[in-house]
């Protein structure tokens, strides 16, 4: 992992689910290595929608996906930590990768939420694979 999501997650656990620079919009994933099966910590802005959670693979436009959306099609069980009522909870999910044209419409919610995304289209002609995290 690397010092930068060491620092985002230790501020989420430390102040509830909110991290100053993100708000209460992160969610923290704990996925398993498609091949190690050892557990990574992964967090991402996750878009609230019907007691579920929309995630984005963009690795900030670079031209392949994240190692975690590799992840999630391999082993789509996984916990979530959210932000919640009294502190952070730790939720079981599964991952669903959203096909057209739920993608594309998932996709306009992240570019809405947070205009920087629109930047990662700029980088890559890939796009975005875009998860539900449902509640199990």
């Amino acid at each position: 992992m690397s010092d930068w999501n060491d620092m985002i997650i230790a501020e989420f656990r430390a102040n509830g689910g909110t991290v100053e620079r993100f708000g209460r919009n992160l969610v923290i994933m704990h996925t398993l290595g498609a091949k190690s099966g050892e557990e990574r910590l992964n967090p991402v802005m996750g878009i609230p929608e019907d007691g579920a959670w929309l995630v984005a693979a963009t690795a900030a436009g670079h031209p392949s996906d994240p190692a975690w959306a590799h992840n999630l099609r391999a082993h789509p069980d996984l916990d979530v930590e959210v932000a919640g009522a009294d502190g952070v909870d730790t939720v079981a999910v599964n991952a669903e990768e959203l096909p057209e044209p739920a993608r594309s419409v998932g996709w306009g919610k992240f570019k809405t939420a947070s205009p920087g995304f629109a930047s990662y289209e700029e980088k890559t002609d890939r796009e975005f694979p875009i998860f539900k995290l449902s509640p199990r």
